[in-house]
């Protein structure tokens, strides 16, 4: 009987989606996880105490030894793991400093997102936390946009989609995320 990865043939990137290769897609895509997070974590501030080794490294402890049968399902559920990461992170810092105000935040088209600080990190966590209620395919765009720090192009190999498709879910998830972020600021609440 034939495979569910093997009846999809080529991926867009030109390889072939194998099952999960021995030892995980971890050791093939360390490197690339690396680098997106040390990409993500650019933006913060110096002397930031999360650093893009550990953040990778934290994300691999807690898929926990998961088996992945394609590489999309990997990228996926690492985005997930670091967004968890960071949004803790930004809640101990947070509950550190007793409160303190977000900062408004605009999503553009920049190919690299930075969120620029804690609040707004968690307040963003919340508003995509709506958006996967309501559209789940834009939030997955825009959480490995957002988290990841992968590009558009990256997003769409990584879920498998058409560049397109992917542009079009994250115009939808930036326009969505956009004003649930406004409408935060507005009704002076956070996350």
């Amino acid at each position: 009987m034939e495979s569910e990865s093997s009846r999809h043939g080529p991926s867009q990137g030109g390889e072939i989606s194998d099952p999960t290769p021995p030892g995980g897609f971890f050791p093939l895509v360390y490197h690339e996880l690396r680098r997106l997070a040390a990409s993500k974590l650019a933006g913060e501030r110096a002397g930031h105490t999360l650093d893009a080794t550990a953040l990778v490294h934290e994300a691999y402890l807690k898929l926990g030894g998961v088996a992945f049968e394609e590489r999309s399902g990997f990228f996926r559920a690492a985005a997930v793991a670091m967004q968890r990461i960071l949004v803790d992170h930004a809640r101990r810092k947070r509950a550190s400093k007793r409160g303190g105000q977000g900062r408004a935040f605009a999503i553009d088209e920049a190919d690299r997102v930075v969120i620029p600080d804690p609040d707004t990190l968690l307040d963003v966590d919340a508003a995509l936390a709506g958006l996967a209620a309501e559209d789940p395919a834009s939030a997955d765009v825009a959480r490995l946009r957002l988290f990841a720090g992968l590009s558009i192009d990256e997003a769409a190999d990584a879920l498998g989609i058409s560049r397109a498709t992917a542009f079009r879910e994250w115009a939808y998830a930036r326009s969505w995320l956009t004003a649930a972020l406004a409408a935060l600021e507005r009704d002076g609440t956070s996350a």
